[in-house]
């Protein structure tokens, strides 16, 4: 942990709650350029000390040393998430145009791998305490179970509807946010089935998922919220108002502060987490169209990828993303 990790750790342990969590300060500290293009999720790959983007056909890498940036790795079409794994020697790539997962070397990008998938593989997860991985079929609804060191499938489980992000707790259950369901499903992954149904009334599309293991509460980032949820109960704990377009959620333990994006408004919402309770401690603008994000957990630094836009052609169409815009945005203090 560097020195001003462990000095925030050590804080905390020894500062009222109310204290060491609201400490506001957060703004954009740098802009880090890439090709034009659109994208999905972002990754920290501590490993490599590199910030993984998965842009439409490739993954690009930016060297978080030098800045400097990779394009081009584990090709594909429609790309979705690439997670670092096995001691970040690969990354699962989830290839929504295909409906496959593949594992790829994490330093050349080349294919080891191929699993096969449901309709419209998404977000990916890994569960370190059973060692699979978990690929949520966005258009398919079924939760994919692949085994990490082998690269076969381990199962399925059904889940319906329109799967987003998941987290682990890392003692045999899943959690998953269901977009047109305004829920979250509780996954047994040993018994290979959904165990509970979380309604999120106050949600409207649940995206990004961040899970408090210390206090067992799931964050859901949904379209203009955020809802805290008890992981045990499925009672929702907290509901605060936060921007349009949220595509992910992180939360850092060691500051207690949870992270959602909103694309649409141009803000990241920070929020101080406490057992039962969320408190929104300060809204950083950062840009219209920077909706997923990736904690760094050694420096707490957030990275947003993002672009500019112009103005849409006619009502109801897309806003085209103007050339030589695209960048990755980075948060701290």
């Amino acid at each position: 942990m560097p020195p001003a990790r462990a000095l925030a750790f050590g804080l905390a342990l020894v500062m009222p709650a109310s204290m060491a969590q609201a400490a506001p300060g957060f703004h954009v500290i740098e802009r880090i350029a890439g090709p034009d293009g659109g994208w999905d999720f972002v990754r920290v790959d501590t490993a490599n000390n590199r910030v993984l983007v998965v842009r439409t056909t490739s993954v690009m890498a930016i060297d978080l040393a030098t800045k400097a940036v990779t394009t081009g790795l584990a090709p594909g079409l429609l790309l979705h998430d690439a997670l670092p794994l096995n001691d970040e020697h690969e990354i699962l790539v989830t290839h929504g145009g295909e409906a496959i997962a593949v594992f790829a070397d994490a330093k050349t990008g080349d294919a080891l791998a191929t699993v096969k998938t449901g309709v419209g593989p998404d977000a990916a997860v890994f569960d370190a305490s059973s060692g699979l991985l978990l690929v949520m079929d966005h258009v398919g609804g079924d939760v994919v179970l692949i085994n990490a060191k082998t690269h076969a499938e381990a199962g399925r489980i059904v889940v319906g509807g329109e799967l987003e992000l998941a987290a682990v707790d890392g003692r045999g259950r899943a959690y998953v946010n269901i977009e047109d369901q305004n829920a979250i499903a509780v996954l047994d992954l040993k018994a290979r089935k959904v165990v509970a149904r979380y309604p999120l009334p106050g949600c409207d599309g649940p995206t990004g998922l961040a899970y408090d293991a210390a206090e067992h509460q799931l964050l859901a980032a949904c379209d203009g919220a955020s809802v805290l949820v008890s992981a045990r109960s499925g009672k929702v704990l907290a509901t605060l108002k936060t921007g349009p377009g949220a595509d992910g959620a992180a939360f850092d333990p060691v500051a207690r502060l949870a992270f959602v994006p909103s694309g649409g408004a141009g803000t990241l919402s920070v929020i101080a987490i406490g057992k039962g309770s969320a408190t929104l401690v300060e809204t950083v603008p950062t840009q219209t169209g920077a909706r997923t994000l990736a904690l760094d957990p050694r420096s707490g630094r957030i990275y947003l990828p993002t672009a500019r836009y112009g103005p849409a052609p006619a009502a109801g169409k897309r806003r085209p993303m103007l050339p030589g815009t695209f960048e990755v945005l980075v948060v701290g203090r």
